[in-house]
């Protein structure tokens, strides 16, 4: 058979629905970085993940725009937190008329309920912050692939898999690493209160002048209280998110005498190339940061 023969009938198969067809990817919109990072680890090169809040990103505070509309519409997985942490997620859902399955990648985790300054309470949505959470996360986001690909099952489940052991390592070394710091040194003050399931899995306390989302707002009673129970109970130092104004932390260290630490990461991730730009890499970082000021203390 003519070579240009061949040829044309392998373009019109593809063409038609053959194997180059079957492998166009799975679209998957997650609504912040981390969730994206966990979605490519299990997803690999089978799907092709967008997140609607980008690196160094404030998903309390973010506000949707008509293209997230469209790449709601495009897609065939929503990968979302839940617990209450996208407040705008109902609204461009409706808005896109999206047909995507939704993931709440939340789904299983034992939530932290805490009281706000108003008297109820409210729930933490920060469970990615405890390694184990993060493992319920990328099961769900597993299941949630499998169910939109069945073609695809072995290569997610393999995938979760061996991520779901590097998660395992992480977990461990983020134990081993603070068991060695005594428990009245752990106490460590940020800009807002993202760190509550990590605090509870490793033992660590952690007070912050803002509640669980970014938009409270601090008043200069809180600030006069934190500063007070910085030098009351000695605390080491006070971080900085990157999602956060700068500003807040300077005047509390300075005020404190505390130590200014290091940028850490809660709610996003870091651009390309930087320090957490992956949930393993913002997990390590975190802990280097919180270990060199337990040490010099």
């Amino acid at each position: 058979m003519a070579r240009w023969l061949l040829a044309f009938m392998a373009l019109a198969w593809a063409v038609a629905g053959g194997p180059a067809a079957a492998e166009e990817k799975i679209h998957v919109v997650a609504t912040f970085s981390i969730l994206a990072d966990l979605a490519k680890n299990v997803g690999g090169d089978r799907i092709e993940v967008t997140p609607l809040v980008g690196a160094d990103g404030d998903v309390h505070a973010y506000t949707p725009s008509p293209a997230d509309a469209k790449r709601l519409a495009d897609a065939n997985v929503v990968v979302l937190n839940g617990l209450g942490l996208e407040g705008w997620m109902e609204r461009l859902v409706k808005a896109s008329g999206t047909k995507a399955a939704m993931a709440v990648a939340s789904t299983g985790v034992k939530p932290r309920q805490m009281d706000e300054d108003d008297g109820r309470p409210h729930t933490d949505p920060h469970a990615w912050q405890s390694v184990a959470n993060a493992k319920i996360y990328v099961a769900n986001i597993r299941d949630a692939l499998v169910k939109a690909d069945p073609s695809a099952k072995s290569t997610y489940e393999t995938n979760a898999s061996s991520y779901l052991s590097r998660l395992d390592a992480m977990d461990k070394e983020i134990t081993q690493s603070l068991a060695a710091i005594p428990a009245e040194r752990r106490k460590i003050i940020t800009t807002h209160d993202a760190f509550g399931y990590f605090g509870a899995a490793y033992r660590v306390q952690f007070i912050a002048p803002q509640g669980v989302s970014t938009e409270t707002e601090v008043s200069a009673r809180d600030v006069a209280r934190i500063i007070r129970q910085i030098k009351t109970q000695k605390i080491p130092a006070v971080f900085m998110e990157n999602i956060s104004d700068p500003r807040l932390m300077e005047r509390i260290a300075k005020e404190s005498g505390a130590k200014l630490g290091g940028k850490v990461y809660s709610d996003a991730l870091s651009p390309t190339g930087g320090p957490a730009a992956t949930y393993i890499d913002m997990m390590r970082n975190n802990l280097r940061e919180f270990l060199g000021a337990f040490k010099t203390s």
